[in-house]
């Protein structure tokens, strides 16, 4: 490598745009390609609900606290209304409970609180209490959301104030191999981007791309589908996951909304197109108003539909790719909680070649050892 390390990372969702700006805080020259527009994939229809919410490893639950920790010093930079910590409330549905899960979140220090239904009006403003389940519901006061669009956008300028290039609609990119290493990055477009190192972080399509490498990586990534409503004044300030539906704010007013059950009712056709039912979209909005105090009228602005990205055992895969010298890898479902530390991880282990101990669960070598 290079003195000053050429780095093409592809991807400028939040894990990409992340990578890119801490690598040029670390003095690479960076280049960033994209398929399409900026935050248009996966980080443009999450939920962005920043947490470590419920039973997951010892490992996995560690470095989503950092990833926490990471949003709150970004926030407190100045970032106004586009990350926000004002808490999560969950509760369950008929028939079941989360006493059990709040008792586990209790026991690894996770900030858990059990609130009795009458008491959900005080701590929590903006619910309907009537919708919340007869036992109560778990608050999680440290827990927040983020809107990543525009957190992409941040950094993506830090980029190209620091001298590094932003490539959109350039088409799919992927990387060249050389003389047995990765030597740059080619797009759709003809054009190439020569790299010391190149960073994968195509969201949903990087196992796609690494079969082409001979690489395999398992996912099961399922469609996604946000919906985001017009400005409405419902005084919700916490992110709000119900059986039938989940809630967030977002800056200027407006909610995001999302439910496994409205993602099962996309219709993916043959040549990779997506058919969203009015029904669904309608469905939605009902349940998101009868947890709102008031049930307000709720209007759609948009709907973005799309594959998520999640590894096949659920936890993330990150890191260089043992078989293709010279790439690195960042595939996670939670790219919301995580996108500010694994990009800073990413692009310390880059640059300076030391692993983060950190990371040491989630190598994609992992799959590759199963596999031989």
């Amino acid at each position: 490598m290079s003195t000053t390390p050429r780095v093409v990372v592809i991807g400028a969702g939040i894990l990409g745009a992340s990578t890119a700006a801490h690598l040029v805080r670390l003095g690479a020259r960076v280049d960033l390609v994209t398929e399409g527009a900026v935050a248009s994939g996966a980080s443009g229809r999450s939920l962005s609900w920043l947490n470590s919410a419920g039973a997951r490893t010892d490992d996995y639950h560690r470095l989503r606290t950092v990833g926490i920790d990471r949003w709150r010093t970004f926030a407190h930079v100045g970032l106004d209304d586009r990350v926000r910590f004002d808490g999560g409330l969950t509760w369950a549905a008929p028939g079941e409970s989360h006493r059990e899960r709040h008792e586990h979140e209790l026991s690894i220090g996770y900030d858990s609180v059990w609130l009795e239904r009458a008491e959900v009006a005080a701590r929590v403003p903006g619910v309907d209490v009537s919708a919340v389940a007869e036992e109560g519901a778990v608050l999680n006061p440290g827990e927040g959301w983020v809107d990543l669009p525009l957190v992409v956008e941040t950094l993506l300028a830090e980029v190209v104030a620091a001298g590094g290039s932003v490539h959109e609609g350039v088409g799919r990119c992927l990387p060249v191999l050389s003389g047995g290493r990765t030597t740059g990055v080619r797009a759709a477009s003809g054009a190439e981007f020569p790299a010391d190192t190149v960073v994968l972080a195509g969201g949903p399509w990087v196992p796609r791309d690494l079969a082409e490498l001979g690489v395999a990586v398992p996912e099961q990534s399922p469609v996604a589908l946000l919906v985001r409503t017009a400005p409405v004044d419902s005084g919700l300030r916490a992110v709000l996951n119900t059986p039938r539906v989940a809630v967030r704010p977002a800056p200027g007013g407006t909610l995001v909304l999302d439910a496994g059950w409205s993602e099962r009712e996309v219709e993916v056709r043959g040549d990779g197109d997506y058919v969203v039912h009015d029904s669904t979209v309608a469905g939605l909005i009902a349940e998101a108003s009868r947890v709102l105090v008031g049930n307000p009228s709720l209007t759609v602005a948009s709907t973005g539909v799309g594959p998520k990205p999640i590894p096949g055992d659920g936890e993330p895969v990150v890191g260089p790719v043992a078989d293709v010298p010279g790439l690195h890898v960042l595939f996670t479902h939670s790219g919301a909680t995580l996108g500010l530390v694994l990009g800073e991880f990413t692009a310390r282990e880059v640059v300076t070649g030391a692993e983060n101990p950190l990371l040491s669960s989630f190598r994609p070598s992992r799959f590759t050892a199963v596999a031989r």
